[in-house]
């Protein structure tokens, strides 16, 4: 399906990255895996086998770090034809309830994850534009089209994060700003939103999660990949500028 199509993706070593690397491998195409931590890197490498897959262990907030990344992988493998920008920074105050909100971290959050999308967006701009062309996904979240359902929350110690929403609904508008930044040179950019992701939540949640679903409820990491590889594709060579919703009917 991807036809030796190179990956780039950061954030590689988290739940979706590692299964979209997973997935790009055993369609076809290679993979560079940008992470701030090896171990996880080293695991999925050691799955996947050498052959397809370059690791590098580096912080998608740091241009000079994304600067290098993009060079290595083109030392590699001669190109970069997309990159999935999965990477997910959080600072030790992630998750504080509204009223709680630290200055420090709440403006820590919102510069490595929202900022740091932009800065990548920036670094795989100007190679694409020297390249003649190529593909970036951002990967955003139901919360970023719609409010949180607070009432799921109710009982448990787990918080939506107001920084999260408005981070997700930011990486919707770099999105489209990006989608018509770069008319006429070949660069296309798209978004996903996934709904929920299972990640040991309470069984109080996930039961109250599923009743605002259609089938399923709370999704796995590989529910959102074949999206992904469609937006990877050739199918999918005139789409731009969208955002594609995977909640299980969460949001309706």
């Amino acid at each position: 399906m991807l036809n030796n199509e190179i990956v780039l993706i950061t954030g590689a070593g988290g739940h979706i990255g590692g299964a979209l690397a997973r997935a790009v491998v055993e369609n076809g195409g290679s993979v560079v895996l940008m992470d701030t931590n090896r171990n996880k890197l080293d695991l999925i490498s050691n799955e996947l086998g050498e052959s397809n897959v370059l690791n590098i262990v580096a912080d998608a907030t740091n241009i000079d770090e994304i600067d290098l990344c993009i060079t290595k992988a083109v030392q590699r493998f001669g190109r970069i034809d997309a990159a999935v920008h999965s990477a997910y920074p959080r600072s030790l105050g992630w998750g504080t309830a509204f009223e709680d909100l630290k200055t420090k971290f709440l403006f820590e959050d919102i510069t490595k994850h929202l900022g740091g999308a932009i800065l990548f967006s920036q670094r795989i701009f100007k190679y694409y534009k020297k390249q003649g062309g190529g593909n970036l996904i951002h990967i955003s979240s139901v919360q970023g089209i719609s409010t949180p359902k607070f009432e799921h929350y109710e009982g448990t110690s787990m918080v939506s994060p107001v920084e999260y929403s408005a981070i997700k609904a930011g990486l919707i508008a770099l999105t489209r700003y990006l989608a018509k930044y770069s008319k006429g040179s070949n660069i296309r950019v798209n978004c996903i939103s996934p709904g929920g992701i299972i990640d040991n939540q309470p069984a109080t949640f996930l039961k109250r999660y599923k009743e605002s679903c259609v089938n399923k409820g709370m999704l796995n990491s590989e529910d959102v990949i074949g999206t992904l590889l469609f937006l990877l594709s050739k199918h999918s060579r005139y789409v731009t500028g969208q955002n594609i919703v995977i909640d299980d009917g969460w949001s309706l």
